[in-house]
């Protein structure tokens, strides 16, 4: 089976789901340029994503652990907020999907 047909079918099992992105990088963009590149994916998977708040982590190597574990207490709050976003982005999007 070709990959584009794999993608195809894998692509159906994403349709109308809910999906957020966050990244962090070593640099001042904070994930910002791969976040863009897939959110251009999301419309070919035909998903519903979360478009603000946005999660871009710049300068991680000062905010994360060598073991990866967050350090920075502001980050953290943020990323709790976020969550707490998308929570209640997919409860909205499950109450008018019905």
């Amino acid at each position: 089976m070709s990959k584009l047909k794999i993608l195809g079918v894998a692509g159906r099992a994403w349709t109308g789901k809910a999906v957020a992105v966050m990244g962090a990088s070593t640099g001042n963009l904070g994930s910002a340029r791969a976040q863009y590149h897939l959110r251009q994916v999301f419309v070919f998977l035909n998903v519903h994503d979360m478009k603000q708040p946005e999660v871009m982590i710049s300068n991680a190597a000062q905010k994360f652990d060598p073991q990866g574990k967050l350090t920075d207490e502001a980050t953290g709050q943020y990323i709790q907020r976020f969550l707490a976003s998308f929570a209640a982005y997919i409860k909205n999007i499950q109450q008018h999907s019905h």
